[in-house]
C-alpha cells in the first residue's frame, strides 16, 4: 500500500513518523514554544534528523475548549515555515480545518492537508478534488469548542470506523483518488479517556477500511489517565510505547511530538505474518455439523497460536466455506486468515505450525488432499525466499479464492513481500471458490 501526497509517495507497509510542529500560543503541551519562525524551523530540522519523514505544521490549537483564530491569523503564524520547509524539499503537512489556510499552504508547497474536521467543509473537499495532496481525514464530533460534550457512543469503534468510511467515500465521490487518503480515528477528540483506550486498542478495525491509518496519540490525555502521568511533557515514553502498539495493530502514520523516542520504540516492531487456516475433515459424528466441527478445529489452532513465544494474533478474518482446489475428490473446506505479529523467524515458525497441525491429526498421504487442519504461511513481512523447505510469499496465494477473500477483509489492497498484489488475479480465474459463512467469524 502506498500513500500518495503530491510529489511524495510513501510505502506504508512500514510505519512512517510525522513530527508535530505547533506554532501556537495555546497548544496543550507545547504552546508558545515555537512561535518564531527561526525557532520552529530549528525544531523541524531536528525532527527530520531524528527520523521524521513529514512535518505537520499547525497554527491553531484544537485542544478541547481552545479559542478559534481567524484564517488570516492562522496563516500568518505558519506561512514562513511552510514555505521554507517546502522549498527545502520537505514533505510538509498543514494541520488546519480552514479551506482558505489549506489553499495557501498547498500553493506554498505543502503536500498534505491534515483536517481535524474530516473534510466536512465542501470547500475543503473541492480543494482536495482540484489538487494532488495527501488528505488526512480525522474523526471529531462538533468543533474543538463543543466536542467534549459529544462523547456519547453506543459502540465507539464501530461508529468512528463508519464515520471515517463515509467521510473518505465523500472525498472519493468528489474525485479524490483513494491512494491519497489517510484516516485518523481522532483519539481524544470528543472521546473520554476510556473511549479512547477502546479505540486505540482496536486500530486493526480501521485498517479494514483499506486506507493508511494515522496514530495521533502523542501526549494525549488518555495516556495521562492510563499511566497516571499528569504532566503532558512527561508522557513521551508512554506515548512512544502506545505508538508501537498502534503500529503492531496496523497504524502506518505515527504523529508525534518526540520523534527520537518514537523512533527508538518502533525498533521493537515485530514483522507481520499472514497465515492461512483451513480444514475439511471434521472430528464430529453428525454430518449436519461438519462446518461447526471444522470451525472448532480452526479455533483450537488459533488458541495454540496464542501460545507461541514472542507472538500475538492481531486480527482474524471471518470464516469462509470453499470448494476443494487441485485435488477435487474431497469435501468442502472452511477457511480463514489470521494476522500475526511475531519475533520468530520463518524457519522457526514453520515447525511450530506443523506441530499444531499434527496435534489435530493432520495426515499427509495425498498432496492437497483431505486434512483436519492446514496452516500455511501466506506472507512474511519483507521476507522473500525460495528453498525446498520454504517458499515465501506462498507461490499459490493469489490464485486461491479461499485465501484472497478473507485476506481482503482484514488487509484490503495488501501487497505481498515480493510486490505482488493479493487481488492481482480476477475472481473468475481463482481456484477454490469461497463464500462467507453466515455464522462464525470474530
Amino acid at each position: 500500500m502506498f500513500w500518495k501526497c503530491s510529489s511524495f509517495e510513501f510505502d506504508v507497509r512500514l510505519p512512517l513518523v510525522m513530527g508535530i510542529l505547533n506554532m501556537t500560543p495555546d497548544s496543550f503541551s507545547d504552546g508558545g514554544n515555537f512561535l518564531k519562525p527561526n525557532e520552529a524551523l530549528t525544531h523541524a530540522f531536528k525532527m527530520l534528523e531524528e527520523g521524521a519523514r513529514i512535518i505537520d505544521v499547525g497554527g491553531e490549537s484544537t485542544r478541547p475548549g481552545a479559542s478559534p483564530v481567524t484564517p488570516e491569523e492562522e496563516w500568518a503564524r505558519i506561512a514562513t515555515v511552510v514555505e521554507t520547509l517546502a522549498r527545502e524539499g520537505v514533505c510538509v503537512s498543514v494541520d488546519t480545518r480552514h479551506a482558505e489556510v489549506a489553499a495557501k499552504a498547498v500553493a506554498a508547497g505543502a503536500s498534505i492537508v491534515n483536517d481535524v474536521s474530516g473534510f466536512r467543509d465542501p470547500a475543503m473537499r473541492a480543494l482536495a478534488a482540484a489538487g494532488d495532496f495527501g488528505c488526512v481525514v480525522m474523526h471529531m464530533p462538533g468543533t474543538p469548542q463543543t466536542m467534549a460534550d459529544q462523547a456519547q457512543y453506543t459502540d465507539v469503534v464501530n461508529e468512528v470506523r463508519d464515520y471515517l468510511a463515509q467521510a473518505a467515500a465523500a472525498l472519493e465521490v468528489e474525485g479524490v483518488d483513494r491512494s491519497r487518503i489517510c484516516v485518523d480515528p481522532g483519539p481524544g477528540f470528543g472521546k473520554t479517556p476510556k473511549q479512547t483506550i477502546e479505540l486505540v486498542r482496536n486500530f486493526q478495525e480501521f485498517r479494514h477500511l483499506g486506507y493508511p491509518v494515522m496514530a495521533a496519540l502523542s501526549r494525549k490525555s488518555y495516556i495521562g489517565y492510563a499511566y497516571h502521568i499528569d504532566d503532558p511533557l512527561a508522557r513521551d515514553e508512554a506515548s512512544a510505547q502506545e505508538a508501537l502498539m498502534a503500529a503492531e495493530l496496523g497504524a502506518t502514520v505515527i504523529r508525534t511530538h518526540n520523534v527520537a523516542a518514537t523512533m527508538e520504540a518502533l525498533k521493537g516492531l515485530r514483522p507481520y505474518v499472514v497465515l492461512g487456516l483451513g480444514a475439511n475433515v471434521a472430528l464430529v459424528a453428525d454430518p449436519g455439523e461438519e462446518d461447526e466441527g471444522k470451525i472448532a478445529q480452526i479455533n483450537h489452532a488459533i488458541q495454540q497460536l496464542c501460545l507461541l513465544p514472542d507472538s500475538q494474533i492481531i486480527d482474524i478474518a471471518p470464516f469462509y466455506g470453499s470448494e476443494a482446489a487441485y485435488y477435487n475428490d474431497q469435501p468442502n473446506f472452511v477457511n480463514t486468515v489470521a494476522l500475526l505479529r511475531t519475533g520468530l523467524p520463518p524457519k522457526e515458525l514453520l515447525p511450530c505450525l506443523h506441530a499444531i497441525e499434527n496435534s489435530l491429526g493432520r495426515v499427509r498421504e495425498i498432496e492437497n488432499g483431505p486434512r483436519t487442519l492446514d496452516l500455511d504461511i501466506v506472507d512474511y513481512q519483507m521476507y522473500v525466499v525460495d528453498t525446498s523447505e520454504l517458499t515465501l510469499p506462498h507461490p499459490r496465494a493469489v490464485e486461491r479464492d479461499f485465501v484472497v477473500k478473507p485476506l481482503q477483509d482484514i488487509l484490503p489492497g495488501h501487497v505481498l513481500a515480493d510486490g505482488t498484489a493479493i487481488d492481482g488475479v480476477s475472481e473468475a480465474e481463482r481456484l477454490g471458490r469461497a463464500w462467507r459463512l453466515e455464522r462464525g467469524g470474530n
